[in-house]
């Protein structure tokens, strides 16, 4: 695997807008997205043991780890040339627990702050 594999939830504005952020500043081209919605389900079921793909965001690095929420945003950040630089600020203990909490808190809201869309109007095809 030549790129990091970012889970992420379709039907979500607010992860599809951060998606097409994160994309335009990934200048070496490090992340491939890749919709929950198009996971089979024997591959959830095998993700479920770390967490609901759903729930949060999830990434499966190119050196084969899987990171979690804010993790996975850390990680994303380390791949991104203009902000690598904060990933070792965002590995401080404080941080680390604020961040994580914060993180639950957005992705637990997100549907009801910003929407769902529709199966189709996230995949169309």
């Amino acid at each position: 695997m030549k790129t990091d594999i970012v889970f992420y939830d379709a039907q979500c504005p607010l992860c599809r807008a951060m998606k097409k952020v994160i994309m335009k500043l990934d200048w070496n081209r490090e992340l491939r997205w890749f919709p929950v919605q198009s996971v089979s389900e024997t591959t959830r079921q095998k993700a479920a043991r770390y967490v609901d793909m759903y729930d949060e965001i999830y990434v499966l690095s190119k050196e084969g780890q899987v990171w979690i929420g804010f993790q996975a945003i850390r990680q994303i950040l380390s791949r991104l040339p203009a902000l690598a630089w904060l990933t070792p600020l965002l590995s401080f203990s404080l941080v680390e627990i604020a961040g994580s909490a914060t993180y639950r808190f957005i992705s637990s809201h997100r549907h009801q702050w910003f929407g769902r869309l529709s199966l189709d109007q996230a995949l169309p095809r």
